[in-house]
């Protein structure tokens, strides 16, 4: 795309008569504007220009006989009754390839300091998903970076699949990792709600140069009012949805469903729904599985999005309202845990507690019996490690337990490798991990010597 198609696209978006409406009323979080029933519509924009000459935007939320009801973009201060407001259309995005390797706010602004282009298309904010009687089923298995997510967790194209951790235990840097090293045309990321001052850590020292060549970060900071929170993760699907058209793959990659859900509280409380689900409104559950189904493989003839979206769960509560509602729409979960991450494995998972859906189907069926085989190990000391910790466990009891034992060790260190030649090199350590070491001729130590 070139500069004059941004221009015609700007000209395009002019419109010959400018509506405006008077704000009548402040009432709590709420301004009511009168004089726009003829046009004014859920959802639509306002800018309102206040009489020290400050621009405030808002959205209108709810919508009586006589007015409009708009929930104001950041601070109420300088807002007066009279005050004229203009109309706007509801505010769409409008991506464009020149966005790869930029970060932008959700209303499309840059926030890297150069110019940006803007797409000659408008995308709905909240478009629809693709048909289901028409989209594509799920495709190949796709290298991670990672040894435990090219084995026993595998990633597929247009696979949607659930982060599930407590703050602190490391998931922006394992989806930095997916970023740098996950197969994909076109990575995007969203940041919701994350602090003002790590992004440009993320940037530089998480998604660094090389991750950065081939994403579009979307982030609005924590700081930011809620209106223009909820509006990141939607806005991040959008800019992935315009590369998914052109036949390209897409990894999606959302920090945090969470916070998004928090946003949307804040927004869907002030314009009067009532809280339930632990505080949360009806309409969240809409809000994230509508998300969660934009994202996936597309109709016949376009590419796939394969999504990684994060939950914040507080105190591993993984019965919490948000991660609940994610869990049952999304094709396999991972869950972090803390006590993991402070022995200092990294990346945190919990294999039993996590699963993907793309299996047994991606995997050939030697490679099944070693993830299986793997799990059952996993799962046996588990159940023992108390036991054995304390002393109690004799060793030739239960002969697998004893292998268990003796494999852990081996399995533990291999959910945080790296992987170096791909997903076959992967389960090549698997298998590695989980053969029984030739044990040494009696007159031999175990440390080689005689």
């Amino acid at each position: 795309m070139n500069v004059f198609d941004d221009l015609r696209a700007q000209v395009a978006d002019l419109r010959p008569v400018r509506l405006f409406g008077r704000i009548s009323r402040i009432d709590g979080q709420l301004m009511a504007v009168r004089g726009l029933n003829d046009a004014a519509r859920i959802g639509d924009w306002l800018e309102v220009e206040t009489r020290d000459g400050t621009r405030i935007g808002a959205e209108i939320l709810r919508l009586t006989q006589d007015e409009a009801l708009a929930l104001p973009n950041g601070p109420r201060d300088g807002l007066a009754i009279g005050d004229r407001a203009e109309h706007r259309v509801a505010r769409g995005i409008a991506p464009d390839d020149s966005w790869v390797g930029r970060v932008i706010a959700p209303y499309g602004q840059p926030l890297d300091g150069r110019p940006l282009l803007r797409g000659p298309q408008m995308r709905a904010l909240h478009g629809a998903a693709p048909d289901p009687a028409r989209r594509g089923r799920l495709g190949a298995r796709l290298d991670t970076g990672m040894c435990v997510f090219d084995t026993m967790l595998p990633v597929v194209e247009g696979q949607r699949i659930g982060l599930f951790a407590g703050s602190g235990v490391g998931k922006t840097m394992l989806l930095g990792n997916f970023a740098r090293h996950m197969q994909a045309d076109v990575v995007v990321i969203a940041l919701v709600g994350e602090r003002g001052r790590e992004l440009r850590e993320f940037l530089e020292d998480v998604l660094g140069a090389a991750g950065l060549a081939r994403a579009v970060v979307v982030t609005a900071t924590s700081d930011q009012p809620p209106l223009t929170r909820r509006r990141c993760a939607p806005a991040a699907m959008c800019v992935a949805e315009h590369f998914r058209d052109q036949g390209k793959q897409v990894l999606l990659l959302t920090d945090s469903i969470t916070r998004m859900a928090e946003a949307h509280r804040e927004v869907a409380l002030a314009g009067g729904e009532e809280p339930s689900l632990r505080g949360y409104p009806p309409s969240v559950v809409h809000q994230i599985t509508a998300l969660a189904e934009r994202a996936g493989p597309g109709c016949d003839g376009v590419g796939a999005i394969t999504a990684i979206f994060t939950v914040l769960v507080a105190g591993s509560d993984m019965e919490e309202p948000v991660a609940d509602i994610l869990r049952g729409v999304l094709d396999g979960h991972v869950v972090m845990d803390r006590e993991i991450a402070e022995r200092g494995r990294f990346p945190a998972v919990d294999v039993l507690r996590s699963v993907s859906r793309s299996l047994p189907h991606c995997a050939r069926p030697e490679e099944n019996a070693r993830i299986s085989e793997a799990r059952r190990l996993l799962g046996t000391y588990d159940r023992a490690e108390m036991m054995i910790q304390a002393g109690l466990y004799e060793k030739g009891t239960d002969p697998l337990v004893d292998r268990a034992i003796q494999v852990w060790p081996r399995l533990d260190a291999f959910v945080g490798e790296a992987a170096k030649g791909g997903i076959t090199q992967s389960f090549a350590r698997l298998a590695h991990c989980l053969d029984p070491p030739q044990q040494p001729p009696p007159n031999v130590k175990a440390t080689g010597r005689r």
